[in-house]
């Protein structure tokens, strides 16, 4: 707990003070420490990369690998400006450029899942949530172990309005805000690895036979909530655009698990045009499928 704190408060937070131009200087020297001396997971990242793109040779996943570290290093320093960053600031570095898909529906009083990625910073949507769209924003993700942790960064992503549950609270949080008809825009990052083996849907995703967890089409099937998918852009350092298109607007229109296979293959097609910005790090193939 100690250690957390002082992480937080003495290095985290007089860090974010500084200038975002400050602190991508600092992203050389955590590149160079990430990448090459602790060497941070650096199996899973080649290994993922490696069943990916069989058809890339060593040496061009070395220079994509050296990419990914590189962008890591970069998120990292936007996830500590995340700390202190004014709204100002962050409505000029991370913008929609078509709210209005997801606005029309608030108008017709309806609730959206927003289904999307840990791709390029998703942090900065969470904050983003409430100030970009109508709606009230609701972050859904996974807790953290650390629960002193937890709780300091969720006081920064909550800090412009928007709302961080967890799985322990979703359903309910769900049934809230559905029965009392108050329209919520519902952040789903589905690129996680399934906790059960038995409790996903398998499909083809990068070459490989992947399970999905698919809580945003349940959720969405339950409650008639339309589903679209955002992807994040990264225009240059420190500049994001999101661009949301509908994936269903009734999802009991549409066969089983159509709206998760339709997510799966957009983010296959975000992940190529870009691959460095997916968060390879991620130990998302835990499980193997026949």
């Amino acid at each position: 707990m100690f250690v957390t704190y002082f992480f937080i408060y003495l290095i985290c937070y007089p860090l974010s003070l500084l200038p975002l131009p400050v602190l991508y200087l600092l992203a050389g020297p955590l590149y160079l420490v990430l990448n090459y001396v602790v060497r941070y997971r650096r199996k899973v990242v080649e290994e993922n990369l490696r069943k990916s793109f069989p058809e890339k040779n060593s040496k061009e996943l070395r220079r994509l690998r050296d990419r990914y570290y590189w962008h890591l290093s970069q998120i990292v320093m936007e996830m500590i400006k995340m700390l202190t960053i004014s709204r100002r600031s962050l409505q000029r570095r991370y913008h929609c450029v078509n709210p209005e898909v997801v606005n029309g529906f608030f108008e017709r009083g309806r609730s959206v899942i927003l289904m999307s990625s840990h791709y390029n910073n998703w942090e900065w949507m969470i904050v983003s949530l409430e100030e970009m769209f109508l709606h009230h924003g609701i972050g859904v993700g996974k807790g953290n172990s650390d629960k002193v942790f937890e709780k300091l960064v969720n006081r920064a992503r909550t800090r412009c309005g928007t709302q961080v549950v967890f799985a322990d609270t979703v359903r309910e949080t769900f049934e809230e805000y559905e029965t009392q008809h108050h329209p919520a825009a519902y952040m789903m990052l589905s690129d996680q690895s399934p906790n059960s083996k038995k409790k996903c849907y398998v499909t083809q995703f990068l070459n490989q036979k992947t399970g999905v967890i698919f809580g945003a089409e349940h959720f969405a099937r339950k409650y008639d909530i339309p589903v679209l998918y955002y992807e994040v852009i990264k225009e240059r350092m420190g500049k994001y655009r999101v661009e949301v298109q509908l994936i269903a607007e009734h999802p009991n229109d549409l066969p089983e698990y159509a709206i998760t296979q339709r997510y799966v293959e957009l983010l296959e097609q975000t992940i190529r045009r870009q691959p460095a910005f997916w968060l390879w790090s991620h130990r998302r193939w835990k499980f193997q499928f026949e």
